[in-house]
């Protein structure tokens, strides 16, 4: 007779899609800092152009997979199967990006580029880390996220006239300075609580610090454009979370997250409205 008693055998695992695998972006607090400038953006100064550089950088953000296995296997000289299905998905990524582009250029009712042009050399400090299979470390992840919030400020800049040219200009830096500050408390914060919860060795000091430097960062915001001090209110919310956070047991891995993207729009809900109604 069969012995019914028997555990039953483990399901076999499927395997991940290999167009998966080169294509969707594995960090998922990525996709929370690449929306969040470009949410922050459209609510501050809505425009057909504002639409196109949002679309422009969620696609950049998911180019930066297939590209960074690209890279990674040119470095080591060799060439895959991936490497060419990754290949393809970063060529075909690049068209609806130049395309989101030159719409933006179309419709655009201000000069946007400058701030993205500024932004170039951390994606290239990023992209350089990536090729070396370095991406994880902090400075790639800081320079990364500094970036990509440039478009918060290429969105405003495109809306046109928001109070004179030199007005709408500080808007813009200001704007770029909250997202920022936003991911200069964040990443370090998120990085200890990871590594505590593996029960790795991590300075709570370095989470302090950036602390700090977020909330500088928004000072100098508010100095560009008073109508950004209710970010900057919303900024000292995250530092105090992330101050008492880093002196408590860390949460799940999902919690830490499901926390941090309600911080993120309370940061860029605030900062919305306070442009909208100062």
């Amino acid at each position: 007779m069969t012995d019914t008693t028997a555990p039953a055998s483990p399901a076999p695992t499927r395997p991940r899609s290999p167009l998966k695998a080169v294509a969707l972006p594995a960090e998922h607090g990525g996709w929370v800092l690449a929306a969040e400038p470009v949410l922050l953006g459209l609510l501050v100064a809505p425009s057909v152009a504002g639409v196109a550089l949002g679309v422009a950088a969620v696609v950049a953000f998911t180019a930066r997979t297939p590209l960074k296995v690209v890279l990674v296997d040119r470095w080591r000289g060799r060439r895959l199967a991936r490497t060419t299905l990754a290949a393809r998905v970063a060529a075909a990524e690049l068209v609806v990006l130049v395309a989101c582009v030159a719409v933006a250029f179309a419709t655009a009712d201000g000069a946007f580029w400058a701030p993205l042009a500024l932004a170039a050399p951390l994606v290239g400090v990023e992209l350089w880390f990536d090729m070396r299979s370095r991406s994880r470390r902090l400075v790639p992840e800081l320079a990364g996220s500094v970036g990509i919030a440039s478009v918060a400020a290429a969105i405003v800049l495109a809306a046109g006239d928001a109070g004179g040219a030199d007005r709408g200009a500080r808007l813009a830096v200001g704007l770029w300075l909250v997202v920022a500050a936003r991911a200069v408390a964040t990443l370090p914060f998120v990085r200890l609580q990871l590594a505590r919860a593996k029960g790795q060795a991590a300075r709570v000091a370095r989470s302090d610090a950036a602390q700090a430097a977020g909330l500088a960062l928004g000072v100098v915001a508010v100095v560009l454009d008073r109508r950004l001090v209710a970010g900057l209110a919303a900024l000292a919310v995250v530092a105090a979370v992330d101050l008492v956070g880093a002196r408590r047991p860390p949460p799940p891995a999902v919690v830490l997250g499901l926390r941090q993207l309600a911080l993120g729009l309370g940061v860029v809900a605030a900062t919305a409205a306070g442009v909208i109604l100062l």
